[in-house]
């Protein structure tokens, strides 16, 4: 007997695992859109009822009026680590298991990191626009070698022991912020832990590291910036509801910090500018946030991404063996990948 798994966010870099590996156990239905209260209405009466297992990623929003809808649901599995795209309690409440996947884009981020960290210090955007309007002022382009900086790392988890590895390779001096420090970080990269605010006094480069919950929203904002030294280098591929962006605008128009690096937004559909993917719930704030980011845009001397850090065909296939893996794993009663 195989078990009925609805599949969202259903992208073209994730058909190749499918193409080379069999899903016997699984009756496998793909969807393109993600998951929300507006996609869950599209979903036939037969699929409401039958399914057992759903695969979403960041871009779904599970609340208690989709899980209502389905009969039978024993198990929601998201392709990425941060859960905060799935309202905790009524799958709880419905005892409905939650799946995740943990540590699986470490060094695809990193090197992504720094890819836009190399980009913001030797000024290859500008560099490239230039080229491309007939216009090369060499003299505008002179960068900096990274050995010369110091890289603040905000967070020292799984991603943020890799960037370390690559700055040390790179002969950066290296301070890092973290509630629990890795001695072997101090051994091998020479890491300097210090507190908070002297990570941001003594930084070049600072780069965000650091997963969301509520307590931490705008983790940086106005009162962190003017902490940061003049001239600075800030880089986010986290989460974008770590950083108030009007406030990161408004420091980055004084040339208080002299390069941006974000692959992430608060709305993700605002940094694509999608309108029609936007939850009526969250209109305002993305319009808000889309108006800051297209002025972000304009700048320079900042580059947006739209949430592709991770995004590797080797992340793409190990996050999709681990889902597997996970929902196996919970079907035969274990609970090593269950986050609830």
């Amino acid at each position: 007997m195989t078990c009925k798994m609805l599949f969202f966010d259903y992208r073209e870099s994730e058909k190749q695992f499918f193409e080379n590996h069999k899903c016997d156990y699984f009756d496998l239905k793909f969807f393109n859109h993600p998951l929300n209260e507006e996609t869950v209405e599209t979903l036939s009466e037969e699929d409401l009822a039958q399914t057992m297992i759903v695969s979403v990623f960041t871009t779904s929003h599970i609340t208690e009026k989709v899980l209502d809808k389905f009969k039978n649901l024993r198990i929601i599995s998201t392709r990425s680590t941060g859960v905060n795209h799935i309202d905790a309690k009524p799958c709880i409440d419905k005892n409905i298991a939650l799946i995740n996947v943990e540590g699986y884009a470490c060094k695809s981020v990193a090197q992504f990191t720094f890819t836009i960290i190399l980009m913001l210090v030797r000024h290859l955007l500008p560099a490239i626009e230039s080229v491309r309007h007939g216009v090369c002022v060499l003299s505008s382009f002179t960068g900096q070698n990274p050995d010369s900086l110091v890289l603040g790392v905000v967070g020292t988890g799984s991603i943020g022991c890799a960037v370390c590895e690559i700055a040390a390779s790179l002969g950066m001096k290296i301070l890092a912020y973290d509630p629990s420090p890795k001695k072997e970080l101090v051994k091998k990269y020479k890491v300097q832990y210090v507190d908070f605010e002297e990570l941001l006094n003594f930084s070049d480069v600072i780069t965000l590291h650091v997963p969301y919950c509520q307590d931490n929203h705008h983790f940086i904002s106005a009162k962190q910036f003017k902490m940061m030294k003049d001239g600075v280098y800030f880089v986010n591929a986290s989460r974008g509801e770590l950083v108030n962006l009007q406030d990161l605008l408004k420091f980055v128009k004084s040339g208080h910090i002299k390069g941006v690096g974000l692959d992430v937004v608060a709305c993700l559909d605002s940094s694509c500018f999608e309108e029609s993917k936007v939850n009526e719930k969250k209109a305002l704030m993305c319009l808000e946030e889309s108006n800051v980011v297209q002025e972000l845009n304009k700048q320079s001397n900042v580059i947006i991404t739209p949430h592709i850090a991770y995004d590797t065909q080797e992340s793409v296939d190990f996050v999709l063996a681990q889902t597997f893996v996970g929902v196996k794993d919970f079907l035969y009663g274990g609970k090593k990948y269950r986050v609830f």
